[in-house]
């Protein structure tokens, strides 16, 4: 998901209302990991399990893929000193028009799947800007900053400025959801297929 997340690279939230209400401008800095905070929250879970059981059947069809394309790659290394040319020629064949379906199915599935998460990490993202903004403005932080993007500059950060789990607990107080049955990675397509190097000239 790390190409689609929502960036909250570096926010400064609330000053100006802090400094009228409190009378005092906030100085405390927070670290949040956005992304674990979103997947943490119920609607995180249950979108995930949503998206695991809509990429399934897609991701079964390519490890079935994959396994055929093998089983060709296979015979024409063990049969290539036996077999005839024109047998030989064919097989390559099959193996280059499998490798080549593999490869734009696992690319098409892999588009698919990073769209269906980015519209995801947007719609809930939304939801966790209001609760940490709020959450910010409320306990006095003049900035928070997300460790799980990897434009953010922090080298390092004291665990007592870490805000995740209280963002997670407002966030499922704001926005009381299912939740869902523990959360399962959301399946990855398998990397493209390789195209085998030519079996050696028959002597």
């Amino acid at each position: 998901m790390k190409n689609n997340l929502v960036v909250f690279s570096a926010l400064v939230l609330g000053v100006a209302a802090l400094a009228q209400a409190q009378g005092q401008v906030p100085t405390k800095i927070a670290v949040i990991n956005v992304q674990t905070a979103i997947l943490s929250t119920k609607d995180g879970q249950k979108a995930a399990a949503e998206l695991q059981a809509q990429f399934s059947p897609r991701q079964q069809d390519l490890e079935k893929k994959q396994t055929e394309l093998t089983a060709l790659q296979d015979q024409l290394r063990k049969g290539s000193a036996t077999m005839s040319e024109d047998a030989k020629t064919k097989l390559m064949r099959d193996i280059d028009a499998t490798t080549t379906r593999v490869n734009r199915d696992t690319q098409d599935a892999r588009s698919d799947l990073e769209e269906a998460q980015g519209k995801l990490m947007q719609e809930l993202g939304g939801k966790m800007m209001a609760v940490m903004e709020k959450y910010a403005m409320q306990n006095g932080y003049a900035v928070v900053m997300d460790v799980s993007n990897p434009q953010t500059p922090v080298l390092w950060a004291a665990s007592s400025v870490e805000i995740t789990n209280d963002i997670v607990k407002l966030y499922d107080q704001a926005y009381p959801g299912v939740a869902a049955a523990p959360a399962v990675p959301v399946a990855r397509p398998p990397a493209a297929a390789k195209q085998p190097a030519a079996p050696p000239a028959k002597k």
